[in-house]
């Protein structure tokens, strides 16, 4: 094998269409329901094979440790121990995704290097046998190796393919402050949940026709997050008023995302939301089908 291959990807970003938290196992781990959606936010992520047997990692983001904690270089090595690879890899990660922002940006990077060192080695491993993989280091994971409209359960092991949305214009609203989802779904108790998503029928809606009725999603982590980032509320109705038909946290949060139906509204909003939050970290994207 060429030991000077390299392979580039993207790491795409999600956002939780809906997230339900359905029952707990007994080890701990909840038992989700969640419909995922991809966003043409990405990281782009390049890993090139080097003889000295070591995994280094490289990112120019100083929110992320270039260490074992990584998922990136997690994802490498549970790879190489596995196969009993001798050669080592560096992996150079541009971030584009915000960091601890309920958009699996970590996850969506660990899922692009897997993809990469089964490339680079020739595994011939399937995206399902990635995925069974991936799931042992981060439940977003086997969903960022397929990416698209997804319904996602247990612990993110279960994903049904679902139809593919129409492109929605998407802006995305990050506070200054970061949570821990570890911390958020330990917090997470089911009676001080408002409002649960209706993730059946939402799933029926976007399988006839690609699209949803708005009413139906929720996210149930917001009961956790908002008192602790309490500008969530406050950017959800922002982006209401600047033109989104639609605002909710993502995942742990505390990202917020607004869906816009035309693009010259949320030009417009983005413009406004930029000058109002200019403490945050404000982006326009918009939803897409690729994977990584």
């Amino acid at each position: 094998m060429d030991k000077d291959r390299r392979t580039e990807l993207m790491a795409h970003a999600k956002i939780n269409l809906s997230l339900d938290i359905v029952g707990e196992r007994e080890d701990g781990y909840h038992l989700l329901r969640m419909v995922m959606q991809t966003l043409k936010l990405a990281d782009k992520i390049e890993v090139s094979v080097n003889e000295s047997g070591r995994i280094t990692t490289f990112t120019d983001s100083g929110a992320v440790s270039d260490d074992k904690s990584n998922l990136a270089y997690r994802a490498a090595e549970l790879l190489l121990k596995e196969f009993g690879i001798e050669d080592g890899v560096d992996i150079r990660i541009q971030k584009n995704i915000p960091v601890a922002a309920g958009l699996a940006g970590g996850s969506a990077d660990a899922a692009a290097v897997l993809k990469a060192v089964n490339e680079l080695f020739e595994l011939a491993l399937t995206d399902e046998e990635l995925a069974e993989r991936g799931v042992r280091l981060g439940a977003d994971i086997p969903y960022c190796i397929y990416g698209g409209t997804m319904l996602s359960e247990g612990i993110g092991e279960k994903l049904t393919r679902l139809r593919d949305l129409e492109v929605l214009p998407v802006i995305l609203v990050k506070p200054p402050k970061s949570v821990s989802t570890v911390e958020v779904y330990k917090s997470y108790r089911d009676e001080r949940v408002s409002l649960h998503p209706q993730t059946d029928e939402l799933v029926k809606e976007i399988n006839s026709g690609g699209s949803f009725d708005e009413g139906k999603l929720a996210n149930v982590l917001e009961s956790v997050t908002l008192p602790m980032v309490p500008e969530i509320e406050e950017i959800k109705r922002s982006l209401i008023e600047h033109g989104a038909y639609f605002s909710m946290m993502s995942g742990s949060g505390p990202t917020v995302f607004g869906l816009f139906k035309q693009q010259d509204t949320a030009d417009r909003a983005f413009s406004a939301l930029k000058a109002q939050y200019k403490e945050m970290t404000v982006i326009s994207t918009c939803t897409c089908n690729v994977t990584v």
